[in-house]
């Protein structure tokens, strides 16, 4: 290993200078670990083989660190829980459960980890594969949407590693671009699914981490029987999780958004979301109207009318947007590629799309309404949903059929609140 004594990032021996701060690089062994006056782990040595040299990101769980395998003299990604989480008994329990399962999850498309273990300074660590790149969400932040070709080659990825998962009856249940980490290659990204450790075990025998009495999963990516705390919840759970995923990188928002967590899961529970070719017509790539009907089945509420697989799921995306083959082909297949069959077919795609009103100005006027009134309400990377409008309704026997209306859905709307309440106060 190389590294860079002004920044202290590591690199393969074959690299020559920081593509940082084109440094020339220097051994690894005898480039100084450059000092953190903020953080006092830089330049210790961690479970006697990693040497921690840079902070890498921040969460609220831990810190994840570059460091020096002593031992194998590569570079790894070394996740420290933060002291006060480490007395967290169920933190830990999820940080070891993300070790014991990944470690049997070998796939080219998984974050490769390596080691679990207790600290000197009372905490533990969690050794991983260093990563180049970025996650989703960071590219959804400054892109807004990616284009049809990256989505399908990262779709058909994410789909391989998936299935081989809930082939062995494990379910992720956390899915979403937080834990999708693209590395880019020549040929286009590489993705690796990170953050096994709210996984739900299916098999026989399996132990059962919801004695522990944890709300897992983000709200805006959760499944009806996942907001409703049903230990029915199988993989069709993150079917749906990546369908919102979909969702986002193609419309430039989240299918379910409200104020607050209860709220999002009210909109899961209740709403249907406005068809991604409609709401895309705003962004650079426009949406297939297939891609409308692909989506809406697998946001059935009903986990056994939904899409069968992620893979199901990756090849109907695929056919939306006119490419042949399956998601075993796209995967490999160079971006380049898929860009060029995919241009071919859209255009007669997108003409076959008849008129349709998408509420232009008026959805524009209600989303700054939403702001004016709660800004900062919602996650930046979240954008809300518009507010619906009201159509006037004809009364009939003295009585406003709004009125009826509005007292039947109130009723539906306090019946979803209580199941929200019993699941929230677990």
């Amino acid at each position: 290993m190389k590294a860079c004594a002004t920044c202290g990032r590591l690199y393969p021996d074959d690299a020559g200078f920081c593509q940082v701060d084109g440094a020339a690089l220097v051994s690894a062994t005898h480039a100084p670990v450059i000092s953190d006056g903020q953080d006092a782990r830089i330049g210790q040595i961690y479970c006697q083989r990693y040497q921690v040299r840079r902070v890498v990101a921040d969460g609220g769980m831990g810190r994840v660190y570059e460091a020096l395998d002593m031992i194998e003299r590569k570079n790894i990604a070394l996740k420290i829980l933060h002291p006060e989480v480490a007395h967290n008994t169920i933190a830990v329990e999820r940080f070891k459960r993300e070790f014991e399962v990944s470690r049997e999850l070998v796939h080219p498309h998984i974050v490769q980890v390596l080691d679990f273990q207790p600290t000197h300074d009372h905490t533990f660590a969690l050794a991983m594969e260093f990563l180049y790149g970025e996650e989703l969400r960071a590219t959804l932040k400054r892109e807004s949407v990616i284009g049809p070709a990256r989505l399908v080659r990262m779709l058909s990825q994410v789909a391989l590693a998936l299935d081989s998962a809930h082939e062995r009856k494990l379910v992720h249940r956390d899915l979403k671009p937080d834990n999708l980490f693209l590395c880019q290659t020549r040929e286009g990204d590489n993705v690796k699914i990170l953050d096994f450790g709210s996984v739900k075990d299916k098999g026989e025998g399996a132990k059962k981490l919801t004695v522990l009495g944890t709300t897992l999963g983000s709200p805006y990516y959760m499944a009806p029987e996942q907001a409703q705390g049903l230990d029915t919840l199988d993989h069709r759970a993150d079917v749906w999780a990546l369908s919102a995923i979909i969702y986002e990188c193609v419309a430039g928002r989240v299918p379910f958004s409200a104020r607050n967590a209860p709220s999002i899961l009210l909109e899961i529970l209740t709403k249907e979301p406005r068809p991604a070719s409609v709401v895309s017509r705003r962004q650079k790539h426009r949406a297939p109207p297939g891609l409308d009907a692909v989506l809406a089945h697998s946001f059935k509420k009903n986990p056994a009318l939904r899409t069968t697989s992620v893979g199901a799921l990756a090849d109907a995306v695929g056919g939306a947007y006119g490419l042949e083959g399956t998601h075993h082909d796209w995967a490999k297949t160079p971006e380049a590629e898929l860009s060029a069959a995919i241009e071919a077919k859209l255009p007669a795609l997108l003409a076959a799309e008849g008129p349709v009103d998408d509420g232009g100005d008026d959805d524009e006027a209600l989303d700054a309404l939403v702001d004016e009134i709660a800004p900062d309400s919602e996650p930046s990377a979240e954008p809300r949903a518009p507010l619906a409008a009201s159509a006037p309704v004809p009364e009939a026997h003295g009585m406003s059929w709004g009125i009826i209306a509005a007292v039947g859905g109130g009723a539906l709307v306090v019946g979803v609140l209580i199941v929200l309440a019993v699941f929230f106060a677990r």
